[in-house]
């Protein structure tokens, strides 16, 4: 099997900040398979809460290169490389190749029917209750946003934003920014906002008050279940799971880990880490089974790649095979 990877970077066309970051552009991992004369594709960005960069999986990805190019199987993958970003990339990139030598889809390989699905669309974070408010507004076509706050101003910042956009479906992301005493306060506040789910409101780790609290809306966990071995406690803090490839090492793990949450009774979600479509079409198939989709990376930048994902209004059609599946 032949091997190569390379990194990439792509400008946003702004910056873009949550809780404790921000990101200019969008740099990701993209290894490239081929065998027999067909040839396959993944891209990962890495997890940056998990201290990952482009650059330390692009050296995880570069520590197996001899055990890629002597052959290696999907399963295989999952006991030589912890999940995270360097996985992802080589995961993807086994399924699109073998999508591509058996002449099948993604779809027929996976079983999985695919359909239209509504992404939300990212309001990063700002400082100010007026600039949020615009963005949101700004972003007119989109039903559904998602907006990053962290402890300053979070109510009054969603009540902004829902003064701007009455019509549209709210969710927040907290990204771990928040206290439980914070977080109480938002939701008593937030009655009226109609808020469809708050998002990792707490620290990885630090969440534990969680486990009996009955919140009138839906928590997810993002930070805290990176994959199927963290399913068994984030089920019992949050009624519903974010799957991110990057986070779960791969297509094969994530829909393990969706799966799995599903028989546990948890609500899906699935999410991104800015990369282009190459990135995001994975993320498409997962989108099938999720309640909630955020797969607006390539809306976030200036550019995306040939033959990417189609948005229309925040709806999401699907990619051409001959990107990736």
């Amino acid at each position: 099997m032949k091997f190569s990877a390379h990194l990439e970077e792509w400008e946003l066309t702004e910056p873009f900040r949550i809780s404790g970051a921000e990101w200019k552009t969008s740099v990701g991992l993209v290894v490239h398979l081929s065998e027999d004369g067909h040839s396959g594709r993944g891209e990962a960005q890495g997890v940056s809460y998990m201290d990952e960069t482009a650059q330390s999986i692009f050296a995880q990805v570069h520590e197996l290169a001899d055990t890629i190019r002597n052959g290696i199987s999907r399963e295989e993958l999952q006991n030589l490389l912890p999940a995270g970003g360097a996985r992802n990339a080589i995961d993807c990139a086994l399924w699109d190749l073998e999508c591509k030598r058996s002449g099948k889809t993604i779809w027929e390989l996976t079983g999985i029917d695919p359909k239209p699905v509504t992404t939300v669309f990212t309001i990063g974070l700002e400082n100010t209750s007026e600039a949020m408010a615009a963005k949101a507004a700004a972003a007119a076509d989109a039903p559904i946003l998602k907006i990053k706050l962290d402890g300053h101003l979070p109510y009054e910042k969603l009540a902004a934003i829902r003064a701007a956009r009455p019509d549209a479906e709210l969710v927040v992301d907290a990204n771990q920014g928040w206290s439980f005493e914070l977080l109480k306060e938002v939701i008593r506040k937030c009655v009226d906002l109609d808020l469809g789910m708050i998002e990792q409101p707490l620290a990885r780790g630090f969440d534990e008050m969680l486990e009996g609290f009955e919140s009138p809306i839906t928590l997810a966990a993002d930070e805290s279940c990176l994959h199927t071995g963290e399913l068994e406690i984030a089920a019992r803090r949050y009624s519903m799971i974010n799957i991110k490839l990057d986070k779960t090492g791969g297509l094969t793990e994530a829909l393990r880990l969706a799966r799995a949450a599903k028989e546990k009774g948890c609500k899906l979600m699935v999410g991104n880490m800015l990369g282009t479509s190459l990135a995001m079409a994975p993320s498409f198939v997962v989108a099938q089974l999720c309640d909630l989709v955020d797969i607006d990376g390539p809306l976030l930048l200036k550019y995306d790649r040939p033959l990417g994902l189609e948005y229309n209004h925040g709806v999401v059609r699907g990619f051409d095979s001959r990107l990736w599946g």
